[in-house]
């Protein structure tokens, strides 16, 4: 399995730890994830590095849910954040932080959510990820866009979705 794909495959399972039981230290998302039931996450391989970045990667991606879960919400109001199956609603998170931070390019994030999808969780979640996050890139990029034909920064004070930070609006996702 390539690095990069086993980061961020210990990246969701360590964000999906994250969401269920709240922050943790190093040492028990290692031994959660690397000791846990995935036979594609040897714990006797990984590098202390790519353990790191995959830690960092899903705190960074917990810290953002928020911002996550307002575009999702906005994208497909019938389907916040609490209504999500644990396993979409990590995914989203990972892949979302990672298109928006500028980590790696839209379709990558996708592509890796979906595989993710169809490995871990229902026979549709793989399509409804693939929907939102598909959505959720394009409207980035037309915000872009627009910002720098109206020569405005590049800095965002909105969501993807339109949902103005701080505006009120909850995720029901349990913060």
């Amino acid at each position: 399995m390539a690095e990069q794909t086993l980061i961020r495959r210990m990246a969701f399972l360590a964000l999906f730890q994250l969401d269920a039981r709240g922050e943790l230290t190093d040492s028990e998302l290692e031994s959660s994830v690397l000791h846990g039931d995935d036979p594609k996450v040897d714990g006797t391989k990984v590098p202390a590095a790519s353990q790191e970045m995959a830690w960092t990667l899903a705190r960074e991606a917990f810290a953002d849910r928020k911002r996550c879960d307002d575009v999702m919400k906005n994208l497909a109001p019938e389907w916040p954040a609490y209504r999500q199956a644990a396993v979409d609603r990590a995914l989203l998170r990972l892949a979302h932080f990672e298109i928006h931070s500028g980590r790696v390019p839209a379709p990558i994030a996708i592509d890796s959510a979906v595989e993710l999808a169809k490995e871990f969780s229902t026979e549709k979640s793989p399509g409804f990820i693939n929907a939102l996050l598909d959505q959720a890139a394009k409207r980035q990029v037309a915000k872009k866009e627009s910002k720098k034909g109206a020569g405005k920064p590049e800095e965002e004070s909105e969501t993807e979705g339109g949902a103005i930070e701080g505006s009120g609006q909850e995720s029901g996702a349990g913060d």
